[in-house]
C-alpha cells in the first residue's frame, strides 16, 4: 500500500505548535510503519460526504485526517479534534476531469436567501448595474476546466459570486 503526504498536510502541521508537530510526526511515522495498530484509533469518518476520509488519534484532542483506499493512504490534515472533522466533513478528494491531477475540494453548499419582494417602480431608461464582476461569463466549460477549475465550480465562477480579487490573488 502506497503512503503519501498531501501539501494541506503539511501546511497544517506548520500552524500547530512546536510541542504538536513533534506529537503529529512521530504518530504520523508509526502509521505509516503501522497503520492497523490498535492505538491509533484509526476509523471511518461518519459525517464525511467523501466516505473515503478517516481519523487517526495523535492525543486526546489532536487528529490526522486520512484519505483511504484500497491502493493508498494519503495524510491530508492535522489539527485539534473539532477543526480536523470539521474539516474532513467539507472537502471530498476527487480526479479533476481535464487534467487528471488529484484535487482535495472544499464542497461548497448553497446558502439561499428568501427576499420578499417589494414592488418599485423604475424607469425604463435606468441603466442596469453590473459591477463588473462577470469577466468569466462568456467563457466555455473546457476553458476553465483546462485552468483547474472544479467542475462543480463552474456556475459559480461564471456568477457574480465569486470575488475577482479572491480570483486574482488565486491566479
Amino acid at each position: 500500500m502506497t503512503f503519501l503526504i498531501s501539501d494541506t498536510f503539511t501546511d497544517s502541521l506548520a500552524r500547530l505548535s512546536n510541542d504538536e508537530q513533534k506529537q503529529v510526526k512521530i504518530t504520523a511515522f508509526d502509521f505509516q510503519t503501522n497503520p492497523n495498530s490498535p492505538s491509533l484509533s484509526f476509523h471511518r469518518l461518519d459525517r464525511a460526504r467523501d466516505k473515503s476520509f478517516w481519523s487517526v488519534r495523535v492525543s486526546g484532542d489532536l487528529r490526522i485526517i486520512v484519505h483511504r483506499t484500497n491502493e493508498s493512504l494519503l495524510v491530508c490534515y492535522a489539527d485539534h479534534h473539532d477543526k480536523a472533522y470539521d474539516w474532513a466533513e467539507r472537502r471530498k478528494f476527487t480526479t479533476h476531469t481535464v487534467t487528471g491531477a488529484a484535487q482535495i475540494v472544499e464542497i461548497r453548499e448553497k446558502i439561499e436567501e428568501i427576499f420578499i419582494p417589494a414592488y418599485i417602480e423604475i424607469s425604463p431608461t435606468a441603466p442596469k448595474k453590473s459591477g463588473g464582476k462577470l469577466f468569466l461569463a462568456g467563457m466555455s466549460d473546457e476553458t476553465l476546466l483546462g485552468y483547474g477549475v472544479p467542475e462543480e465550480w463552474l456556475d459559480d465562477v461564471r456568477g457574480d459570486r465569486i470575488d475577482v480579487l479572491s480570483l486574482e490573488a488565486a491566479a
